[in-house]
């Protein structure tokens, strides 16, 4: 999967004008990935809030370099293995990015156009593919 100079763009304009709210965001992923998938709440620890600004802020620092694999190649390693070793699978990440594009959905509204939508999913399965791969997991 590839994204467009443009579309990398878009994203990290995106995350630019959410950055101030990260916590809320970042509250809203967990609760639409744990609908979507409870089985993976047990893997969490209670302290959702400071995971979520993890996530966010490692999220934040891949898509300012989605477009260098080479600079985030020990970062997906580092990432995978950790998911890996929590139990996650690759399966685990579709629900994942639905999770995410429901947050955007949500912090966004109208602003959150199709195009957006896609450019997210491309930036978000090159994270995965890579996080997958990377971390030895199994499709």
């Amino acid at each position: 999967m590839s994204i467009t100079e443009h579309e990398l763009r878009m994203v990290q304009a995106c995350l630019d004008r959410l950055r101030d709210d990260f916590d809320t965001r970042s509250m809203y992923f967990y609760d639409a990935l744990f609908t979507r998938a409870p089985h993976l709440k047990s893997m969490f620890r209670d302290d959702l809030a400071g995971q979520g600004m993890k996530f966010m802020s490692t999220l934040d620092t891949i898509v300012l370099k989605l477009d260098n694999e080479d600079a985030l190649a020990s970062r997906y390693k580092g990432l995978g293995d950790m998911h890996a070793t929590i139990g996650v699978e690759a399966a685990d990440f579709e629900p994942m990015e639905e999770a995410l594009i429901d947050t955007m959905r949500d912090a966004l509204g109208d602003d959150f156009t199709p195009e957006l939508e896609t450019a997210w999913r491309k930036a978000y399965a090159i994270v995965s593919e890579n996080m997958i791969r990377r971390g030895g997991m199994t499709r």
